[in-house]
């Protein structure tokens, strides 16, 4: 990814101590790294490891709930009952497991989340080996986790000063939307993301609804709220964003917002589009996240790229929008950069975390391969991943998980699935 769409042919990476030393010809590296461990993958491409800028992890127990229906139904007659019923200590542990477990085996080696009990889905995800940032939620109404503002910022800030231990694991202020966080705990966010210099992550603009309501009840769109109170600024990774107008494209290319695209969740829930590629051409970073497996139904980050390009050239009626290359940097730097994290990830660079993924090309479906970028964005599959290594540590070799019992996590999922199907009928 740095220079962009860059593609090394017969070439290695040098990995000591958790980061790239060096990148060279494979040939020179046999030479010159004699005594190393050497691993051959020449039937592959090695990128970044895939960075999922915003899930919901839990929620992969809620896959399939509810399938077919509108976002405001969706949460009101179906996620938040559910979640009021399920979420709690067990149910969050089991959830991000599972979570963790497809977004490895489908090269994603980051996840930003935003969720209850974040201190669980911090233990979980250091535990498992992936990177992961977690949410100092808020909520104008109780959950499992708070019941008022001041509560969810005490506990929130109590798990950003408790995750400072972990290697893998960082926090961002996650204020859940605009019309569930009103002005007095927006105001607080702003502050608090000052001091802790952590990003804000929300959903934004997600539907017409969202902004039809806000105009009727404020005279306001959110976005214009949001700039008002202070919020629209570099830290922010504005989710979803389908509902924008020039001005507002205009608006957070020159406050250096990080747009967050959702291409699968937004056609399924028929939330609308974000029109990516007029923000790119304003010079907005956008990166990309699946949203949770409740709502897309998976976590598949080679998916989401593909969906995003065929979509962007779709809507614009232009076959040029959104390449391949500009997908993949969507899904890995432009990320890192939303999360503040570029120094150390996003792009296989010598000093960098050694946070790579290889992808068998040796396919029916990637065969003949002419341009490697093209041929992953398009034609490969998350089958075709087959190592996955963060901090130069495998986490999936040979297209298995390392330490992680899948039977378990399998039969774990079939007896939510039990528990929570018996209580719906």
């Amino acid at each position: 990814m740095e220079p962009r769409a860059q593609v090394l042919e017969h070439h290695a990476l040098v990995i000591q101590s958790g980061k790239i030393v060096d990148i060279l010809p494979t040939e020179k590296a046999t030479a010159r790294y004699p005594d190393a461990n050497h691993i051959e993958r020449n039937s592959h491409a090695l990128i970044p490891g895939l960075i999922n800028s915003h899930t919901h992890a839990a929620m992969s127990l809620f896959r399939g709930i509810a399938d077919d229906v509108p976002l405001m139904e969706w949460l009101n007659d179906h996620i938040w009952p559910a979640e009021a019923k399920w979420v709690g200590h067990e149910f969050m542990r089991d959830g991000v497991e599972l979570a963790i477990a497809e977004m490895l085996l489908s090269g994603t080696t980051c996840f930003n989340d935003m969720y209850f009990f974040p201190n669980i889905v911090a233990d979980t995800a250091q535990e498992m080996g992936i990177r992961a940032f977690v949410s100092m939620l808020v909520i104008d109404f109780p959950s499992a986790w708070a019941d008022t503002p001041d509560e969810y910022f005490d506990k929130g800030l109590l798990v950003h000063d408790e995750v400072r231990s972990l290697s893998r694991i960082g926090t961002t202020l996650a204020p859940h939307a605009p019309y569930t966080v009103s002005d007095a705990p927006l105001e607080q966010v702003r502050t608090y993301a000052d001091e802790l210099n952590v990003p804000i992550h929300m959903h934004i603009h997600e539907t017409e609804t969202e902004v039809a309501d806000s105009l009727a009840q404020i005279g306001k769109r959110p976005l214009q709220r949001l700039h008002e109170l202070g919020l629209v600024n570099p830290r922010l990774m504005a989710v979803h964003m389908t509902q924008l107008t020039q001005d507002e494209i205009t608006l957070c290319a020159e406050q250096g917002v990080n747009v967050v695209h959702c291409p699968e969740s937004n056609l399924k829930l028929a939330s609308g589009q974000c029109d990516v590629s007029a923000l790119l051409n304003a010079g907005t970073n956008v990166c990309l996240g699946t949203d949770s497996a409740s709502s897309n139904n998976d976590l598949d980050m080679l998916g989401e790229m593909r969906t995003a390009s065929l979509l962007a050239k779709l809507t614009t009626g232009n076959a040029e929008a959104l390449p391949a290359w500009q997908a993949l940097e969507m899904a890995t730097i432009n990320g890192a950069k939303a999360l503040n994290c570029q120094d150390d990830i996003g792009s296989l660079v010598v000093g960098k975390s050694a946070d790579f993924v290889a992808i068998d090309l040796d396919h029916v479906s990637t065969q003949p391969v002419y341009d490697p970028i093209a041929q992953i964005v398009y034609s490969a599959s998350r089958q075709q991943v087959t190592d996955v290594w963060i901090e130069g540590t495998a986490r999936v070799k040979n297209k298995q998980l390392v330490n992680v019992d899948v039977d378990q996590l399998l039969s774990t999922a079939k007896q939510w699935r039990d528990r929570i199907s018996n209580h719906e009928q």
